[in-house]
């Protein structure tokens, strides 16, 4: 749905302010610095089970080619055109499943790598994702009693890329009331019956608290009380800025030394009413829609997300489709350092070096995704038919 009126001159007067900024000085505003690498200064390159990354590396080709060969891929065009994409992604569909020293030769020979930085600091943080899997029931009954929403009917999202380019991947969401836009409905006020009537009801399910930590995550998984499984990705948003419910309870002194999201989901299980009450706190809430016929949730590019092989980055920077390599560490402290694709993104991924891996669906991924909080390197692979217009930047 487009804004008129209101919404446009709210957006035309953001578009007035879009002067561009000279790069920021340390500890000041995000601006991506790509730094040229070579492979051999990729610390464990060749130990890596690349073949591994070349399904989701192939969905994202998928992607590209069926953009026009002028589209530019990334914000700015930081990844070149789709037209520099298609030799790289054509010898990737020659290459042989399970085959790591072809995977890695494909890139050696086509891309180039590139360190990401912010205004040149490599170090960044890297957190993790799963896929929930829920109860449910089509039917209010029993335990089932919270309602998983579609999107309203009343959402207006308003794209301001034509008015701020730098803003491209940004939204103004909000409801018209009285003939204004206004911020849509906060999470406390949609738990108290603001969207009677306004959205479907896709799914009833039986606990508050992992509903609210699959709207956390994203996307998740509902196993039916009749046996069947339905997919969920997110629709769209309320607009509102997401807050941490970790950092809620750790300044309510509710959680010790541990923050993890095990650690968060045990307390709000334990303390339902409480929990209730400042999961409201978070103001954000995430509406879904059923996707069907895929082989997993779907991420913000547009294509089945990967285990351990998919990775959620702020697209301002980093674009989506485009092959990454993680320098980091699991929970435990193991070195993770592989090749993953920049397919999905996330409201609290901000900033050039940020990075979410996917891990997977279920309870071991949740253990994983859910403490995994750890400094780390990203650099990004570029066609070499892009890299040397990059380095003249």
């Amino acid at each position: 749905m487009r804004i008129k009126a209101a919404a446009l001159l709210v957006a035309a007067s953001l578009a007035a302010c879009a002067t561009p900024e000279p790069a920021p000085a340390p500890g000041g505003p995000d601006h991506m610095v790509l730094q040229p690498l070579t492979f051999s200064q990729l610390a464990g390159w060749s130990e890596d089970d690349s073949a591994q990354v070349l399904p989701a590396l192939l969905k994202s080709c998928g992607r590209i080619a069926k953009l026009l060969l002028d589209k530019s891929v990334g914000f700015e065009g930081v990844g070149g055109t789709a037209a520099d994409w298609y030799a790289p992604c054509a010898a990737a569909s020659r290459v042989p499943e399970g085959d790591h020293k072809a995977v890695r030769d494909l890139f050696e020979t086509w891309f180039t790598p590139w360190q990401v930085t912010n205004d040149g600091r490599a170090d960044g943080m890297f957190t993790g994702y799963f896929e929930p899997e829920i109860k449910g029931s089509r039917l209010r009954r029993g335990p089932y009693t919270q309602p998983i929403f579609g999107k309203p009917n009343d959402l207006v999202i308003a794209d301001l890329g034509k008015f701020r380019p730098d803003l491209a991947p940004e939204q103004l969401v909000g409801r018209v009331e009285n003939g204004r836009l206004v911020p849509y409905h906060s999470r406390a006020e949609i738990d108290k019956g603001a969207l009677d009537g306004k959205a479907a009801i896709l799914a009833w399910t039986d606990d508050a608290v992992d509903l609210a930590i699959m709207q956390i995550q994203g996307s998740g998984r509902v196993r039916l009380d009749d046996g069947s499984v339905i997919r969920l990705g997110v629709a769209g948003s309320n607009g509102h800025k997401f807050v941490g419910i970790g950092k809620v309870l750790k300044d309510e002194g509710k959680l010790g030394a541990d923050t993890s999201m095990p650690a968060i989901r045990s307390w709000l299980k334990a303390h339902p009413e409480e929990g209730r009450t400042l999961l409201g706190r978070n103001p954000r809430y995430i509406f879904y829609g059923v996707n069907a016929g895929t082989d997993g949730p779907m991420g913000t590019e547009g294509v089945a997300l990967t285990p351990e092989r998919s990775l959620a980055v702020d697209p301002r920077f980093v674009p989506l489709g485009a092959p990454v390599w993680v320098d980091s560490a699991d929970p435990s402290g193991k070195p993770l350092r592989r090749l993953m694709m920049a397919q999905d993104t996330g409201a609290a991924i901000k900033g050039p070096v940020r990075g979410d891996v996917f891990w997977g669906a279920g309870e071991s991924a949740f253990q994983i995704a859910g403490k995994m909080k750890s400094p780390g390197r990203l650099v990004i692979f570029l066609p070499r038919a892009r890299s040397p217009r990059l380095a003249e930047r």
